[in-house]
């Protein structure tokens, strides 16, 4: 007769307690994906899955997506694009502009009431403007009025603007939020409590903010093209995305942007395509690693060559993008006029990027790592949490660069965190971030050698004198074939020196529950102007309740 093992019991005993509880999370996992319509609690209420927190809604301070996305419900600016990429007036009900561009003359539509009640005036855009060229406020964006010589108030609803030189951008730099003058004048804006409880002449009003959960809009009664038909919009904060995903399929949010894996298997069954329609169009943005030039290994361009050589964008767009996407060669996706189509992508070639490794002094140790001055070479990327494609993309870069040499670390931070206390102080060494694009190509703020301050977005500290001057020539001239030529020419200098390793294009993949109606995919995607097109019809929000 054989002994009996306690410690088998135990086992099985909780084997068969593990078993239990995973039929009970597969119960549940049924009933979240049944054919049954998720519950829908507020049907005329549109929720947004948000990964991370906004953190200032002040237009003008606004430097993150988050608050960027919000900030725009609430504020407008006097100009704005419409579904043909062309610029529109906003607040701004026409304009004139001289002869020789260095005048424009914004006439501003009348009655329009800022949320609190009180009138929208020419005083509202002067007291913008100061602000925003205020060397005092923390502001990624003041040289977008750069080249402006004054700004007048002609009358109360007629603004004149004066430029020092013409200025491409000059339109479309107009569309940052204008701010109320009666609310502000006199404070702080980079600190006033007005960033977390703002009033504009919006279409939505702000209602309510509980930090890391949500942040709650209402439409707006008194906006000028007529209230929205959605009653309220809520911001929901979940930092993972899976975690997101289950929240749409329960009915706690409405929109959200899917990861490819999401979007190509999980969304595919039956019971989510019925409630839920998906959209696929490309991005206008890139995603890159960002290298901090103040490290004297970066500094050196053959090290960032070598990088780029070392790192299979394929296996990347394939393996973690599951295709939605293309390779990106530069600072402007394919879909730009300024993109040069005869910049290539860097291939993937190893031996390539060894060859430059050894060149710049690196050399390949007994460890099987690369050493300099007895030092090797291993440094950290950052990625933003809950940002799964970012991680994975890390990690197969982690993968690609340990065969040549290099030892990879990869940090998962807060979003709020990894911007404002390593990015904004230059407390990094590599990052994996993207850029969403204005349909100008001006890129002053970006590349120009003195947007490097805290909080602007030269934060990788590039400096090249021909690509300021060509930044520069770029907004100097209306003229479109002298700008493709200054445009193409900033490409062909990023690609060559590499200070991103620029990596894909990816696709835009956003997926919305089907009783919002009036939705329409556009140059800009699903969501240009959704406040003023999209509805819920009145017999599904009656069949809801």
């Amino acid at each position: 007769m054989k002994k009996c093992d306690g410690q088998a019991l135990q086992k099985y005993f909780f084997k068969g307690i593990l078993c239990i509880f995973t039929a009970v999370l597969l119960l549940f996992a049924s009933g979240i994906s049944s054919a049954k319509e998720p519950s829908i609690k507020k049907p005329n209420t549109l929720t947004d899955g948000f990964l991370a927190d906004a953190k200032r809604l002040v237009p003008m301070l606004a430097s993150d997506s988050a608050s960027g996305g919000i900030s725009g419900l609430i504020f407008n600016g006097l100009t704005k694009y419409d579904r043909n990429i062309k610029v529109t007036g906003d607040l701004a009900e026409t304009w004139t502009i001289s002869p020789d561009g260095l005048q424009i003359i914004f006439k501003l539509r009348k009655g329009i009431k800022w949320q609190d009640g009180i009138e929208f005036t020419a005083d509202d855009v002067l007291f913008t403007y100061q602000k925003v060229t205020d060397p005092k406020t923390a502001t990624p964006y003041s040289s977008n009025y750069g080249p402006v010589k004054k700004v007048e108030a002609a009358d109360k609803y007629t603004v004149k603007v004066t430029y020092s030189e013409p200025y491409a951008p000059a339109l479309e730099s107009w569309g940052m939020g204008i701010i109320p003058k009666h609310l502000l004048q006199g404070k702080d804006i980079n600190t006033d409590e007005f960033n977390r409880r703002p009033v504009g002449t919006g279409p939505y009003k702000f209602k309510e903010w509980v930090t890391g959960q949500k942040i709650v809009l209402e439409a707006s009664d008194t906006y000028f093209e007529g209230k929205p038909k959605i009653e309220q919009y809520i911001a929901k904060i979940t930092t993972e995305q899976s975690a997101m995903f289950l929240e749409l399929q329960a009915g706690i949010i409405d929109w959200m942007n899917l990861t490819p894996t999401q979007f190509k298997i999980q969304s595919e069954k039956a019971e989510i395509k019925k409630y839920f329609q998906k959209y696929n169009h490309p991005a206008f943005s890139y995603t890159y690693i960002g290298y901090n030039l103040l490290d004297l290994r970066f500094a050196d361009k053959k090290v960032r060559q070598a990088l780029s050589y070392a790192i299979d964008k394929k296996a990347i767009i394939n393996g973690v993008l599951l295709g939605y996407g293309t390779p990106s060669t530069g600072p402007f996706p394919s879909e730009s006029w300024a993109y040069n189509s005869s910049v290539k992508p860097y291939e993937y070639n190893p031996e390539k990027a060894q060859a430059l490794f050894k060149e710049a002094g690196w050399i390949l140790g007994k460890g099987g790592f690369l050493e300099k001055d007895g030092k090797p070479f291993s440094f950290t990327i950052l990625v933003n949490q809950g940002n799964d494609v970012r991680l994975k993309t890390a990690q197969i870069i982690q993968q690609n660069l340990k065969k040549v040499g290099v030892d990879i670390k990869i940090t998962v931070l807060e979003w709020q965190t990894m911007l404002h206390e390593f990015i904004d102080k230059k407390k990094f060494e590599a990052i994996i971030l993207g850029w969403g694009l204005s349909r100008d190509p001006d890129m002053y703020d970006i590349w120009h050698s003195s947007k490097t301050k805290e909080g602007e977005f030269n934060f990788i500290s590039y400096k090249n004198p021909e690509i300021d001057k060509l930044l520069l020539e770029g907004r100097r001239t209306f003229d479109i074939e002298k700008r493709k030529k200054a445009y193409y020419r900033i490409h062909e200098i990023l690609a060559d020196a590499q200070p991103y390793t620029f990596l894909y294009v990816p696709d835009a993949l956003p997926i919305l529950h089907k009783r919002f109606k009036g939705v329409e995919k556009t140059a800009f995607g699903i969501a240009l102007d959704w406040p003023i097109h999209w509805y819920v019809p009145q017999n599904r929000i009656e069949w809801y309740r």
